[in-house]
């Protein structure tokens, strides 16, 4: 029979197998892969897509003055400004910073 520290020696290489080839490698890849590509989105939302949000929010505006005597007249002002204002200006400032695809911070989507 094995003796007391034969058996700890056994135990030990028991959990050390399968620790490192059930799952531990792969998560830290996969964490670092995933807070890499956090950062990167959160630049990429910060540096790009952000601005050009505010922009096509201003120009949504403005189409929107140009057109409400329009839409006033067509009685779908409420519309208008939904369809050439509220989108870009909620994709803007409401959408959580690295998330394009619209989703919120508990992971549902945006309605």
């Amino acid at each position: 029979m094995l003796d007391y520290s034969q058996r700890i020696a056994a135990l030990l290489f028991v959990i050390v197998f399968t620790v490192v080839f059930c799952g531990a490698p792969a998560s830290a890849q996969e964490s670092t892969a995933k807070a890499q590509a956090d950062s990167d989105s959160m630049a990429a939302d910060i540096a790009l897509a952000r601005p050009v949000g505010t922009v096509a929010t201003v120009a949504g505006f403005a189409l929107f003055v140009i057109s409400s005597p329009f839409s006033a007249l067509g009685g779908n002002t409420k519309e208008a400004w939904e369809t050439l204002v509220v989108p870009p200006a909620a994709y803007t400032f409401k959408r959580p910073l690295g998330h394009f695809e619209g989703e919120t911070t508990q992971g549902q989507k945006q309605q």
